[in-house]
C-alpha cells in the first residue's frame, strides 16, 4: 500500500470506529433509561430512530469502505453488495427524515400558545410518530430499485457499461438517464431539507423575540437560557445546521459521481468521508448538550 492509501485507510477506520462507538454509547444510555423505568422525552424517542439510521449508514457503508481501503476489494458477493447499498440508502433517508421531524416537533413545542401551532401541540406526538414510522416504510420502498443494477464483480458483463464504486459495480446507463436520476432521486430529501430549514428558521425567530423580551425582565432568579426547552432547541438547531452542512456537500459530490462514467478515487473517498461525518458527529453533539 502507498502512503496515501494508508492515510485514507486510517481516516476511514477512525471515522467509522468513533461513529459506531458514539452511537452505541448513546443507544446504550437510552436503553438503560428505558429499563430503569424512566420516562423519555419525545425528542429522545425520535433521536433513537436517528441513532439506528446512523448505525445503518456507518455499518453498511463505513465498514465496507474501510475494509476496501485496506486492500481487500472483492470481499462481498452480489447479495452482500446489493444489501449494503440498499440499507445504506435506507439509513440515509431515515436520517434526514428523523432530523427533519425532530426540528418540526421542537418548533411546535416552543411555539407561543397564541400561535396556530398551539392547536396541534397536544396531538403533535401522535402525528410525528406516524410520520417517523411512515418514513421507514417509504425509505424501504423508494430505495428498492437502487441495488438492482449493483453487482460485486463484473463477471461476463461488458466492462465499458460498468461504473466502479470501490467494492461494487453498477450498470452505466445512457447520459439522459443518468441526468434524470441525478435530478429526481434527491427530490424527497430536498423536500425534507426545505421543511427542516423552515422549522429551524421559525425556532430562531422565536428564540430571538423571546431574548429581546427577556432584556426587560430584571429578575435574577429567572434564566431562560437554562430552561430544558431552550437547551433542547439549541441542540436540535446545532444538529440541523451540522446535517445541512454535510448533506449539501454530500449532494454535490453524489451528483458528480452519478454523472461521471468512472469516478476517480479522490471523489469517491471524499464522498464517503462527508457521508459518514454526520452519523459520526451526531451522537457527540447530543451527548455534549
Amino acid at each position: 500500500m502507498e502512503a496515501s492509501d494508508i492515510v485514507i485507510s486510517v481516516i476511514f477506520l477512525s471515522q467509522t470506529a468513533v461513529g459506531i462507538l458514539g452511537n452505541f454509547f448513546l443507544l446504550y444510555h437510552y436503553l438503560m433509561l428505558y429499563f430503569e423505568g424512566c420516562k423519555l422525552k419525545f425528542t429522545g424517542w425520535i433521536l433513537q430512530h436517528l441513532i439506528v439510521a446512523n448505525f445503518l449508514t456507518l455499518l453498511c457503508k463505513g465498514v465496507p469502505h474501510t475494509v476496501s481501503a485496506f486492500g481487500l476489494k472483492d470481499f462481498l458477493n452480489d447479495i452482500g453488495c446489493k444489501l449494503s447499498v440498499y440499507l445504506y440508502r435506507v439509513g440515509r433517508g431515515v436520517s434526514i427524515s428523523s432530523t427533519c421531524f425532530l426540528s418540526v416537533f421542537q418548533a411546535i413545542t416552543i411555539s407561543p400558545k397564541a400561535s396556530k401551532w398551539a392547536q396541534i401541540k397536544i396531538k403533535s406526538p401522535i402525528y410525528i410518530t406516524s410520520c417517523v414510522y411512515m418514513s421507514w416504510v417509504l425509505s424501504f420502498i423508494v430505495n428498492i430499485a437502487v441495488p438492482i443494477d449493483m453487482t460485486a464483480r463484473p463477471n461476463n458483463r461488458n466492462i465499458t457499461r460498468l461504473r466502479v464504486y470501490v467494492y461494487c459495480y453498477t450498470v452505466h446507463h445512457d447520459k439522459a438517464t443518468d441526468i434524470l436520476n441525478a435530478i429526481f432521486l434527491p427530490v424527497p430529501d430536498a423536500l425534507f431539507m426545505l421543511l427542516m430549514l423552515c422549522s429551524s428558521c421559525y425556532m430562531v425567530c422565536i428564540l430571538y423575540r423571546h431574548k429581546q423580551r427577556m432584556k426587560h425582565i430584571h429578575r435574577s432568579n429567572f434564566s431562560y437560557g437554562s430552561s430544558p426547552e431552550f437547551r433542547a432547541t439549541k441542540t436540535i438547531l446545532l444538529l440541523v445546521s451540522t446535517f445541512v452542512f454535510f448533506y449539501t456537500i454530500s449532494c454535490l459530490l453524489q451528483i458528480n459521481l452519478s454523472l461521471a462514467h468512472n469516478p476517480n478515487s479522490l471523489c469517491v473517498n471524499m464522498a464517503f468521508v462527508v457521508d459518514a461525518s454526520f452519523p459520526a458527529v451526531c451522537p457527540f453533539l447530543v451527548i455534549r448538550h
